[in-house]
């Protein structure tokens, strides 16, 4: 049954290019003064175009034909002359575009980079590819989109008028002829701009399929190949490709009916205007009229035509696919929730929304939250594999000095990638300052030196400052004298002098990248085997320059003499743990006596009982650990591979 009363209209579809045009109508109406003064130069253009075919015209039938050939070169004179102008006119309308085009992309990344902050804000902390790809590729796209656009929509609007005022000038009639295939050409070149629009963003979706694949492939190589993943992820990454060859293939064969649209715009007017040159000249039309009209078509308005078809059927809609992007507005961030401890001052009580919550006192205030902690953390390098960490519990607080020690392949580099968020962890929760780890915290909390130390090219100030570019050369000067770099900075001269890594040992990288931590001061600040390659002096000095800042110090420990000065030592071996002080430990730990060189004999009567030091002995046991050198400062687990596992060396400090 129908119902009584007036159907409700339907609402109209939200198109790619009503949206795009409801965000162009404001940008366009702020600089409203760009686009007369743009069409103020494009003036120039017109008459050019009017003068091209109007003075061929009247130098046939006023010049040559009427036998006055100083008239008629005259008037060629003119046409020529008349270019001049728009030579002008291109130098002033160029410097007009740079009003229209560039603050189109600066606002186009500044809502790519909103998007990427609000994304990292969130509660996934990810930051996407899609909004890598808008800052970098596809903001470049539609700049260089939206200039070719303005200009060919510049040329084609003051050319065509130029040569619909000659053409009428010269016979109203000759209208007649060359309007109709204009527009039919037009009408079937608008009909295929919205399935070529269609076809243009499941391109640039598949694009951003693949890269986002490739992003994640290319962080993953090491656990692909460790959980043997290899051939289901060729296969998604061919099933991708497959999908943006499709699409690429499906925009060419729409591209290719734009052909006989161009053809009919192009090549009808001059074919039909030659044919029907007889019955115009019959009903009064001159030769010279006929001759300027075909000037008109074949030295204007055609290539005018057919630059905006063009423009319009590759850059057109690939710009409102683009900005189309760019059109749902980004996600506002979220806040975090107060979380007790943190280095700013907490925000101020919104006693509008919470008039019954009274301020706490200051007596009641809770402890600093730990800078980092693990809870029941387990990691382990594909499905099948044994664990390298297994349920490990640890809270590391506030200006603590936290030493890792054990045999190569214990996990210590893991357990230091995982604090660091480099390495996610396969069952339980991280948490730095009280919150889940997230990618866009990374800077502003943790700095993670491994033990092969970044170091550019560029002055040594460069390459101290390059986590605190604002450091000041006092702050740079105590960092030096802190750690150890006078040395250093003496061979080459001043902070400017220019680095050249190849020509740097590697004990010095590692004093430069230390120094670089220490101006930094991060909260927390992890060294993995940082240390290896200095002697045990200069390892003592930058540890205890280190352990001095206001944050707290992880040490994955080279020597054993960097785990007798931490406030607490963390022994691993495998997915067996244990953690105290070093006195505590050397009773409760077997490993830890070991590792310190002192061990109980199995007969204690014949070494008079006890725990009995011995260098030899410390030698014999590091090297049935596999570790190097003898005496208290021997190294422990000094091996780049972890035993059983592959681990993926930590990334730079960056």
């Amino acid at each position: 049954m129908k119902a009584n009363g007036p159907t409700a209209p339907r609402p109209r579809r939200d198109t790619a290019l009503r949206r795009v045009a409801r965000e162009a109508r404001p940008f366009l109406r702020a600089r409203t003064g760009a686009v007369l003064r743009l069409a103020g130069w494009s003036l120039l253009e017109f008459a050019q175009t009017f003068l091209s075919g109007y003075g061929v015209a009247r130098a046939l039938d006023d010049g040559f034909l009427a036998s006055r050939p100083a008239t008629g070169l005259c008037w060629l004179a003119v046409a020529a002359v008349a270019v001049l102008p728009s030579v002008l006119a291109a130098r002033g309308v160029f410097g007009r575009l740079a009003d229209l085009v560039e603050p189109l992309r600066d606002g186009l990344v500044r809502r790519a980079v909103s998007r990427a902050l609000g994304g990292a804000l969130g509660r996934s902390g990810d930051v996407s590819t899609r909004s890598l790809s808008q800052v970098t590729h596809q903001s470049e796209i539609a700049r260089d989109g939206w200039a070719g656009l303005v200009l060919t929509l510049r040329s084609f609007a003051f050319t065509a008028a130029g040569a619909v005022t000659g053409l009428l000038a010269l016979a109203p009639a000759l209208l007649l002829i060359v309007l109709p295939p204009l527009a039919v050409g037009a009408a079937l070149f608008l009909a295929t701009l919205p399935p070529m629009a269609a076809r243009q963003r499941a391109y640039l979706a598949a694009d951003e399929a693949y890269a986002a694949h490739a992003g994640e492939l290319a962080a993953s190589v090491r656990d692909i190949a460790a959980a043997g993943t290899v051939g289901r992820t060729v296969a998604e990454s061919g099933a991708l490709a497959e999908a943006q060859l499709a699409a690429s293939r499906s925009l060419a064969r729409w591209s290719a009916v734009r052909v006989l649209a161009l053809a009919v715009c192009g090549r009808f007017p001059p074919l039909l205007l030659l044919l029907a040159a007889p019955w115009l000249l019959r009903n009064g039309l001159t030769a010279g009229a006929l001759v300027g009209a075909l000037t008109y078509l074949t030295q204007a308005l055609a290539p005018a035509v057919q630059a905006l078809m063009t423009m319009l059927g590759t850059a057109g809609g690939r710009l409102v696919v683009v900005l189309d992007r760019f059109t749902d507005a980004p996600p506002p961030p979220e806040d975090d929730p107060p979380q007790a401890g943190r280095d700013s001052a907490p925000p101020p009580a919104d006693r509008t929304a919470h008039p019954a919550v009274p301020a706490p006192a200051p007596s009641a205030r809770r402890a600093p939250a730990p800078v980092a902690e693990l809870h029941e953390v387990t990691f382990a390098y594909g499905p099948r594999a044994q664990p390298v960490l297994d349920r490990l519990s640890l809270t590391i607080a506030p200006g603590e000095h936290l030493a890792v020690v054990g045999p190569s392949g214990s996990g210590k580099s893991t357990l230091a990638a995982v604090l660091a968020g480099v390495e996610p962890p396969t069952g339980g929760a991280v948490r730095w300052r009280g919150r889940p780890v997230r990618a866009a915290d990374a800077t502003s909390v943790r700095v993670l030196l491994p033990q092969h130390a970044y170091v550019f090219s560029g002055s040594l100030r460069d390459n101290l400052r390059y986590l605190s570019p604002d450091a000041r050369d006092r702050e740079i000067a105590d960092a030096a004298e802190a750690i150890g770099l006078e040395p250093l900075l003496s061979r080459l001269g001043s902070l400017d002098a220019d680095v050249v890594p190849d020509r740097l040992s590697q004990g010095e990288r590692q004093l430069v990248a230390l120094g670089r931590a220490y101006l930094a001061a991060p909260p927390l600040l992890i060294l993995d085997e940082a240390t290896s390659r200095l002697d045990p002096a200069a390892e003592t000095r930058a540890e205890l320059a280190c352990a001095a800042l206001p944050g707290a110090l992880v040490v994955v420990a080279h020597r054993l003499s960097s785990a007798r000065r931490a406030g607490r030592t963390l022994v691993m071996d495998g997915p067996r743990t244990r953690c105290g002080t070093p006195a505590q430990l050397l009773r409760s730990s077997a490993l830890y006596r070991d590792l310190a060189g002192l061990w109980e004999p199995e007969d204690a009567d014949a070494r008079g009982g006890g725990l009995v030091p011995d260098a030899q002995d410390a030698a014999a046991v590091a090297g049935r650990l596999g570790t190097v050198g003898t005496g208290q400062d021997a190294s422990i687990g000094s091996g780049d591979e972890e035993r059983g596992v592959r681990s993926s060396p930590p990334p730079s400090p960056v």
